[in-house]
């Protein structure tokens, strides 16, 4: 059972992965996907040795065939050969003579539950008879039992990895484009392993929604221990993207799960060089493994709480915050005198501590602090107050009381619900502030308070990438759960106030509680890529990145692409080399243009829809 306030490991099956072992009793492994043709031996090798130089520990290759399995020899033996022995991995789709070739060389051998033996996912909507879905079982069984032999005569590990974006149509008509869907995906795969007791699995939820991958995993892991299933779990947000973006986003959808004590093995999937994703990873892994042995955390869990809800803690409007208002951001720029805004990220409210300098924006709103304040409270209605005495002196017409768990008293609570200009800034100095703050939210909700709360967090980074990684899971796990009616992320470090509103309006999309910028939903390249990720990448983002209203998918390929993006607007998907498929949700409109006028195609298309918006006017 997870322990909401307190971080432990959930307890697994240990899994022999060649030389390495998973699961709650060892590490987390770190480790990533190579992005080179299979075929290309030299290559692959190279891009293996930087990826091991970064600090992988597990690798995995694209394996679209059975000639791609076969060359997995000559790499490892190659490997090997210099001294490396970091395991392998051979990424199977569609094809099940693959999967049995790999699984005699790779050390582990990753299916997809929606396309091993379920046809190409074709969006076809029929209604399968019990005694249809039936067939369709015993058909899996055929084809898994055999590579799953396999496995047991090379010691060879199995990952069972569900993607949202390749559910097997026969899954869609009977539980939706879900994440009781993806749950069944797997269930069924995993049954038969347990019967044919084969117990070297790890298993993966995947999704390009936060929301949906975090409830996936929770929803899998409660269905294994009503069976007895304790497999380890591989953790990432698929098609991420890049840049800022991609970091927050994994480090929200990774982090949550992680908080709550679930995984064993991490990818963060960036559209970059694979060996830059390392980095991120162990600075996750290592930023969640600090709260071990922590000071015990003392709450009780609101009996109405669901881990697997999407909904919101309920809570009256104070102002623009609360109620039915989308979370705010607070700039903390107390410690600071530069005041630029970037007009694409303006903060919700400004806190600039103890007075408000002269030369404070026109347009922008100011919190002060009460204490030590001179001037009439009606020139000024904002302030921020750190105490019950104050609460009751200051007589603004909104007030931001600063309060920790530890300070939440039967006095507080008593007065909370009585006041309706009043706003909690929730700080937290424990190790595991992600626990206590969680102990706090509970506590209002078994009190019934409905006040809202602006969730704050204090750092001293000096890297953006550090205080991504860290923000993203201190305020995405709280923001996932439900909680929060806005952030307020306060750094001491050298990283301008700017970027710093900028990670906070990320964190706040990347949870989905609040959009502010075209979000793109693009995969990490791998040997199935049809293009140049990185640039396209790149392009696409300079002439559609003033679309704030459109979620936009850029896939390399179709394996995952159509589905993984079905949450998106409009795709740009690799169909064969040089060319490109032009998709509006999951249809496509246009197939097999030349890569060099797809992004003047997909203007067009958003034109035609009447989603485009001149530059100059957004």
């Amino acid at each position: 059972m997870i322990d909401y306030f307190n971080y432990n490991r959930r307890p697994t099956v240990d899994v022999h992965v060649g030389n390495i072992m998973m699961g709650g009793n060892y590490p987390i492994v770190i480790q990533t996907m190579t992005n080179t043709n299979t075929l290309d031996t030299d290559a692959s090798i190279a891009q293996c040795e930087r990826i091991i130089a970064a600090g992988g520990e597990l690798i995995r290759l694209t394996t679209q065939g059975v000639r791609e399995a076969e060359n997995l020899k000559n790499i490892k033996d190659a490997l090997r050969h210099k001294g490396y022995t970091t395991p392998l991995s051979a990424d199977i789709h569609f094809n099940p003579r693959a999967a049995l070739a790999a699984s005699k060389i790779a050390e582990k051998v990753r299916i997809n539950p929606g396309n091993f033996v379920d046809k190409q996912k074709l969006f076809a909507e029929k209604e399968y008879t019990e005694q249809e879905y039936s067939v369709e079982l015993e058909k899996i069984r055929t084809q898994f039992v055999p590579f799953l032999n396999s496995c047991k005569e090379h010691h060879t590990a199995i990952r069972i990895g569900v993607n949202h974006g390749s559910l097997s149509d026969r899954i869609m008509s009977k539980y939706g484009d879900t994440p009781e869907g993806m749950v069944e995906s797997c269930m069924e795969y995993l049954r038969i392993a347990v019967e044919e007791n084969f117990t070297d699995i790890v298993i993966s939820m995947k999704a390009s929604n936060t929301l949906v991958m975090t409830k996936a995993v929770r929803l899998l892991v409660d269905k294994m221990d009503k069976e007895n299933i304790h497999f380890p779990l591989h953790l990432g947000v698929t098609e991420a993207g890049n840049g800022e973006d991609g970091r927050i986003k994994s480090a929200v959808g990774i982090g949550a799960l992680l908080s709550d004590g679930l995984g064993d093995t991490v990818r963060v999937s960036l559209s970059e060089d694979p060996e830059a994703e390392i980095p991120v990873a162990k600075k996750l892994v290592d930023y969640i493994s600090i709260r071990q042995n922590h000071p015990t955390i003392e709450g009780a869990v609101y009996a109405g709480f669901s881990p697997f809800s999407t909904d919101k803690r309920e809570t009256t409007a104070v102002w623009n915050i609360g109620g039915d208002f989308p979370p705010v951001v607070v700039s903390d720029r107390s410690n600071v005198s530069d005041f630029s805004i970037n007009p694409h990220n303006i903060p919700d409210y400004v806190y600039v501590g103890s007075s408000v300098p002269s030369d404070f924006p026109k347009g922008l709103k100011a919190m002060v602090d009460f204490e030590g304040w001179n001037n009439r409270i009606d020139e000024f209605p904002l302030f921020t107050v750190q105490s019950l005495s104050q609460l009751e002196t200051c007589s603004a017409k909104l007030k931001f009381l600063h309060i920790s768990y530890s300070e939440l008293n039967d006095e507080i609570i008593s007065i909370l619900n009585s006041l309706n200009d009043v706003v909690v800034i929730l700080y937290t100095n424990h190790v595991n502030g992600v626990g206590e703050q969680r102990a706090f939210f509970h506590r209002l909700l078994i009190e019934e308070i409905k006040v809202p709360v602006v969730v704050q967090r204090s750092y001293n980074e000096d890297i953006s990438e550090d205080i991504q990684v860290k923000a993203g899971v201190d305020f995405g796990t709280l923001l996932l759960d439900g909680f929060g009616n806005g952030i307020m992320l306060s750094n001491r470090g050298t990283i301008e106030s700017k970027d710093i509103d900028s990670y906070a309006f990320g964190l706040l999309q990347a949870a989905r509680v609040r959009t502010s910028r075209t979000e793109f939903i693009s995969c990490p390249s791998c040997g199935r890529t049809l293009f140049d990720l990185q640039t396209t990448v790149a392009d696409i983002k300079k002439s559609f990145s003033h679309l704030k209203h459109l979620k936009i998918g850029v896939m390399g390929c179709i394996v995952n692409g159509v589905g993984e993006m079905a949450d998106a607007d409009y795709g740009y998907i690799g169909a064969e080399h040089g060319k490109v498929s032009l998709y509006k949700k999951k249809i496509c409109i246009e197939k097999n243009i030349p890569s060099e006028q797809a992004v003047e195609h997909l203007v067009q298309l958003i034109k035609d829809n009447g989603d485009w918006i001149e530059p100059d006017q957004n």
